[in-house]
């Protein structure tokens, strides 16, 4: 099968470089995709054969052309032909004919992981996991008595440092990017990746994962000022962020596409890794198949669908009040950074001016309370610059968590909808039944797959329960911690000011 791509920029051959036009949105065929030097040798629609700029081009062979399309459609969760293996054969295919119910079909105009924006904050802090389960990478949940089902966690708490973004060329200099250094704690050894390579695990991971775990996005792409410092330094502060939330994710950080992205050997090594991730088929509903609680018994279908609403109501809860949060917190920087530094120079000038009208009287023995005025003038002018510094030291930290948490809210009512989407195709086994559509071992086995996604959701809430409870508790301390220093450094000038103004 030749391999095509998607042409994702219009480029105009140089005469006499051997290379290729092709028009955005154009698809071509990939003839040889070894020639180095970031060049890629292709042929379109034309029959034209020449190079092509790989940035300029994303591959979309099987599987990934479904994921190009889906990038501008709703789409639903890929299904596979059932060859008679398949345990979720019975959810993927309609018992009437053959053809796909869609029954984990996404509510319509939304998309996994991309319903929202988002912003990432540099962790920097080894997350302790409040549940510790069986001690392994099998992916499994088990079950805490205290807690309920939980995911295995690993006997090592993983994380990774993104670090030295050094900008970058390729094409003889016609195409820039910035590289980070990615360095994980398992074998210090540094790996590196750009943005596209990030953006390229985000999506292998929310095909493989979407549907079980909630896959936040990435932070947003930028077409101009990335290279500027402020840019490259807020943007490896967010891949920081997201890459320190997948590794505390015991079924993310164990997976082989994850831990290729974080310790590849070589660029041999990357490829190949590469290609055999893009061609993994255990992706969107097809995940539940490989999970297995152990030792617990099926769920009752009313608890799966009460649990189901249970989470659905809290993560629609919080998602309110987080972006509550957000609101009040953006009205309170701008005040800060705005108006507030404003109030507190008007008082200062004010002040000066009185103290400089006090001087001009030419009264002896009032120069230590025009001194004094003056001084206090001056303390209020320092505390304005204090107050529109404030917010980079505690309120950052605050929205960049509540970002955060807004993007990972944001995937939960797809990855929810495919909960309840199975839910609902058991509610409709006895009538298959009855109809002689499907077999009543056949809904024995729909109402087993719905109790072990159930579990597999349960084990995902307690984990997304546990970093929320340790994830506010830290950054709530920091704010804290950051507006006591803020207001005791204020008290200490004002302190000082007070002083120097004598009573008779």
């Amino acid at each position: 099968v030749s391999t095509q791509a998607q042409v994702l920029y219009d480029f105009t051959a140089e005469p006499g470089n051997n290379e290729l036009s092709v028009r955005e949105g154009e698809t071509i065929t990939l003839t040889n995709q070894n020639v180095g030097g970031g060049w890629i040798e292709a042929k379109n629609s034309r029959g034209e054969v020449g190079l092509v700029p790989e940035d300029y081009i994303e591959v979309c062979s099987g599987f990934q052309k479904w994921l190009l399309q889906r990038r501008h459609a709703v789409c639903v969760f890929s299904t596979f032909e059932n060859n008679g293996n398949d345990p979720w054969a019975v959810f993927d295919n309609n018992a009437s004919g053959g053809v796909s119910n869609n029954w984990a079909a996404q509510p319509e105009g939304t998309e996994t992981g991309k319903t929202s924006s988002n912003a990432w904050h540099s962790g920097g802090h080894v997350h302790p996991q409040a549940y510790q389960g069986a001690g392994n990478n099998s992916n499994k949940p088990v079950l805490d008595y205290s807690v309920g089902p939980v995911w295995a966690y690993p006997d090592y708490q993983l994380d990774c440092v993104v670090a030295d973004p050094k900008k970058g060329s390729k094409m003889y200099g016609l195409k820039s990017y910035i590289e980070y250094q990615v360095t994980p704690t398992t074998t210090n050894k540094p790996v590196n990746h750009r943005y596209k390579h990030f953006d390229w695990l985000y999506e292998r991971l929310l095909d493989k994962f979407g549907s079980a775990i909630p896959i936040p996005c990435l932070p947003d792409k930028q077409v101009t000022g990335r290279f500027e410092e402020e840019f490259i330094k807020m943007r490896m502060e967010r891949l920081q962020g997201w890459m320190s939330r997948m590794c505390r994710h015991p079924v993310i950080s164990s997976s082989e596409v994850f831990q290729l992205f974080l310790s590849y050997k070589d660029e041999k090594d990357w490829k190949t890794g590469k290609r055999k991730a893009e061609k993994d088929e255990t992706v969107g509903v097809m995940i539940f198949s490989t999970i297995e609680p152990e030792g617990l018994p099926d769920l009752d279908l009313t608890e799966v669908e009460q649990k189901c609403e249970q989470f659905n109501r809290f993560t629609r809860a919080m998602d309110d009040g987080v972006k509550d949060l957000l609101t009040v917190g953006n009205e309170h920087w701008k005040r800060c950074t705005g108006p507030l530094p404003k109030e507190y120079q008007r008082i200062g000038k004010a002040f000066q001016n009185l103290s400089s009208v006090f001087t001009s009287s030419g009264y002896e023995g009032e120069a230590a309370l025009t001194d004094a005025l003056t001084a206090a003038g001056k303390t209020y002018e320092d505390i304005a610059q204090m107050v529109a510094e404030q917010p980079k030291k505690d309120l950052h930290f605050l929205m960049e968590t509540n970002n955060e948490y807004k993007g990972l809210l944001g995937c939960f009512p797809d990855t929810i909808g495919v909960h309840k989407a199975a839910i609902e195709k058991v509610k409709e086994g006895d009538k298959l039944v009855a109809t002689g559509k499907i077999t009543t071992s056949e809904k024995t086995a729909m109402s087993k797959r719905a109790s072990t996604m159930s579990y597999a959701l349960q084990a995902e809430m307690n984990h997304f329960h546990s970093n929320r409870i340790y994830d506010y508790n830290r950054v709530m301390q920091q704010y804290l911690e950051q507006q006591v220093k803020f207001y005791e450094m204020i008290a200490e000038k004002l302190r000082n000011a007070h002083s120097q103004f004598t009573t008779m």
